[in-house]
């Protein structure tokens, strides 16, 4: 009650200020009322965009996961033969096969070939992705490679005899089972998993990137691949990229051992490309990218899903562009047939043990020097190979 005699001895004074208060907020009223219905209704705008973004985003990836296929049969498969299979030997290390399909799903495709009605596999990667994310090793094996092929399932359910063969039946025979069998039996390493993908994802993902640019010392004129490029600079997009990379007997010598290298230079340029930040940093190129990678995609249950890639690439993207690095086994012409190849042992043995170890591999353009480790200095000699960090035209 103290304050009340206070009040009191004030209240002309504070009477008079309230009226003129008063009138005051009589005048402003109109004004506080018009600014407070239009912040209402930026806070409501604002809440819709939140929410209809959500909700865009969650449709976009629906979308990009509903893209991926999973191959549950392979996984399937090779259950049966859990007990043959290598154990993996370093754990967090990761080895997947990449297998490019020449599946031409019936859409006009067979310009790049006859259609013989099953799916044939010109390039096999095994992508080998070190602990703690160091490094990663690309080794292309060719598809001429003279291997042992086990007893597999074909696709008509009968099962196939065991043959020596070029290393490309595997997977027109038997399928991608066969095929990471076959690996595992020619290196000894565990494949963890594999991915599958087609002519049309990667023209769509060079398009998704704005091309690739090459450089080329001269002009190419394959029919068999519709092709006719210039010599010199020049940035390939889909369907000429598809048929640079699958050109072979007008370029260079014509073996397939060129034609890898120059996949593999390709696909350095590609994932320098990716690493971008013109292309990872904008939503409205990165989107077109993850649509065609996805499309294009056939996995095993283990990556099958949106989150599941993503997990990988986390995983991968701070890999320096000098690590990701890009061989071929060890080969030579086969003995036998020149149209053939043979591995190049001990070359091809000591490059599986590196890997199974998840030891670092180191390539070079050009190897000189003999084959072997150097047990003095630690390093291994380098193989012949290339870094996504090569400029293909200079």
């Amino acid at each position: 009650m103290p304050l009340l005699p206070a009040e009191e001895v004030d209240g002309w004074e504070d009477a008079d200020v309230t009226a003129e208060s008063t009138a005051e907020s009589t005048e402003e009223t109109p004004k506080r009322r018009r600014r407070g219905r239009w912040l209402r209704l930026f806070a409501l705008a604002v809440a819709l965009l939140v929410l209809s973004g959500a909700g865009v985003g969650w449709w976009l990836y629906e979308r990009l996961d509903g893209n991926i296929k999973t191959d549950t049969r392979t996984a399937n498969e090779l259950r049966k033969y859990a007990a043959e299979r290598p154990v993996a030997l370093v754990r967090d290390a990761q080895n997947i096969l990449l297998i490019g399909s020449d599946n031409r799903g019936g859409k006009g495709n067979g310009k790049y070939g006859k259609d013989t009605g099953t799916q044939r596999s010109d390039t096999t990667i095994l992508l080998h992705l070190q602990a703690g994310g160091k490094s990663a090793t690309a080794v292309s094996i060719p598809r001429d490679l003279m291997v042992d092929i086990p007893s597999c399932t074909r696709a008509d359910g009968k099962r196939g005899k065991a043959r020596f063969a070029q290393f490309n039946w595997a997977f027109e025979f038997g399928g991608p089972a066969c095929t990471i069998r076959t690996v595992e039996k020619l290196t000894g390493i565990r494949v963890d998993h594999h991915m599958i993908v087609d002519f049309s994802g990667f023209k769509k993902m060079v398009d998704a990137v704005g091309g690739v640019e090459v450089c080329l010392k001269d002009p190419i004129a394959d029919d068999e691949a519709h092709l006719r490029l210039p010599e010199g600079r020049q940035v390939l997009r889909g369907e000429q990229a598809l048929g640079y990379v699958r050109a072979r007997y007008s370029i260079g010598d014509g073996s397939d051992t060129e034609r890898i290298g120059r996949q593999q230079e390709f696909l350095g340029a590609l994932v320098k490309k990716l690493q971008s930040n013109g292309v990872l940093l904008n939503p409205t190129r990165l989107y077109p990218v993850l649509d065609a990678a996805t499309s294009s995609l056939t996995t095993d249950p283990g990556l099958s899903s949106l989150k599941d890639l993503y997990d990988l690439v986390r995983g991968v993207r701070h890999i320096p562009r000098d690590k990701i690095r890009f061989l071929t086994i060890p080969r030579q012409p086969y003995t036998y047939d020149r149209n053939r190849d043979e591995l190049v042992q001990p070359d091809a043995d000591r490059l599986f043990r590196q890997l199974r170890l998840d030891h670092p591999v180191s390539v070079a353009k050009t190897v000189t020097h003999a084959s072997g480790d150097d047990p003095k200095s630690g390093k291994s000699t380098p193989y012949e190979g290339t870094t996504a960090a090569h400029d293909m035209c200079r």
